[in-house]
């Protein structure tokens, strides 16, 4: 069992699914995490950073090319989830809960919703599975599709730029930083883990509260 879940975290690993995955891998996992439900677990924030750290050698691309082609990629799997959520509203409300759907993950990303607001398509890009289940929860409440699409590419648009340059001029600042990236993996999916360990608690006490 601990050999299945080691190699689990290996194939998802950042530096590997770069590697091994390429460009085509990467586009596939941020539309995916972006608004399809079971894409929750799919490393986002990391495999960004360090696709801009990796973008000059492993991936070859220009860095603006790079973060144009994930832009389009982030915002049309939102998009994918927002139709989803409106067609599959009810059916999800009611779905029995398995390994890639809990019904607290709406109701987290419900409450994130509620006390952000249209702002939570911008902030909640930096939240793991707030970010998958948002544009999903978007459609299940036929939010207006034009305001939506607003917020939708505003907050890919951040998330994209911020993490991707982040790790390109980290790139560019320290040569041979490469060297470490497996720290730096770790050092990333802690700080993506903080975000969602607040929400989840401040969602425990408003759900005790009522």
């Amino acid at each position: 069992m601990l050999c299945e879940v080691q190699s689990l975290l290996d194939y998802l690993n950042p530096e590997n699914l770069i590697h091994y995955g390429g460009l085509t891998l990467l586009i596939i996992i941020i539309f995916a995490e972006s608004g399809l439900f079971f894409g929750f677990f799919l490393p986002g924030d990391s495999l960004l950073f360090i696709a801009g750290l990796m973008s000059d050698s492993v991936l070859e691309i220009n860095v603006a090319v790079l973060i144009i082609v994930l832009l389009i990629a982030a915002t049309s799997g939102s998009t994918t989830g927002y139709f989803f959520g409106k067609w599959a509203g009810a059916y999800l409300l009611h779905r029995r809960e398995n390994i890639f759907f809990k019904r607290s993950y709406v109701e987290t990303t419900s409450a994130f919703y509620q006390k952000h607001g249209m702002m939570a398509f911008v902030m909640g890009r930096f939240i793991p599975i707030v970010r998958t289940f948002v544009p999903i929860l978007a459609g299940m409440a036929k939010i207006d599709f034009g305001k939506f699409l607003f917020f939708n590419f505003l907050g890919a648009a951040i998330w994209i730029v911020v993490m991707v340059l982040a790790g390109h001029l980290l790139g560019r600042a320290i040569p041979g930083i490469e060297s470490y990236i497996e720290y730096i993996v770790i050092g990333m999916v802690l700080l993506s883990a903080i975000p969602v360990i607040i929400t989840w608690m401040k969602n425990r006490k408003i759900i005790s509260k009522k």
